[in-house]
């Protein structure tokens, strides 16, 4: 995929600004996106990093609702960096339907094992499969019946 490389180097320097906003309580500054666009230099997509860091800072209400619904505790609790990847994740799922729900999923898992701890992305896969499967229902039940028609075959 000609354009997925940019788009995932997007998405990594975007966990990296939010969880830079997470530990240091504030929202995402200029010079925290600059200094994370210029670690990418020419590898990134810089306006989907934009649109991924503004869009989860200014949905991150309705993001942490939706995630309650799916994790097992308080968000509060979770991994600085494995919530990180989740709002990502979860904003994708709400505002990017033309990322198909297995792309943001496998993308956040690969997330996780980066930059998350030891077990991180197994956390994530589990809370991101029960959010595909209330925010992409249609989709998330096509991908099911294809799963258990390959098997049935």
């Amino acid at each position: 995929m000609a354009g997925g490389l940019p788009r995932t180097q997007a998405r990594r320097a975007a966990v990296q600004a939010l969880y830079q906003s997470l530990v240091n309580n504030q929202a995402p500054e200029k010079d925290t996106m600059d200094f994370v666009m210029a670690e990418y230099a020419n590898k990134i997509d810089k306006n989907y990093f934009q649109l991924l860091v503004e869009g989860v800072t200014k949905e991150i209400d309705t993001i942490d609702a939706e995630l309650t619904h799916a994790v097992d505790r308080s968000l509060a609790t979770v991994d600085p960096v494995e919530i990180s990847v989740l709002r990502l994740a979860v904003f994708e799922y709400m505002h990017r339907p033309d990322i198909p729900y297995r792309v943001v999923l496998n993308e956040a898992v690969e997330l996780a094992k980066s930059f998350g701890g030891e077990q991180g992305h197994k956390y994530v896969n589990g809370v991101l499969d029960k959010m595909g499967a209330r925010l992409r229902q249609v989709e998330y039940q096509a991908a099911k019946a294809a799963r258990a028609q390959k098997k049935a075959n």
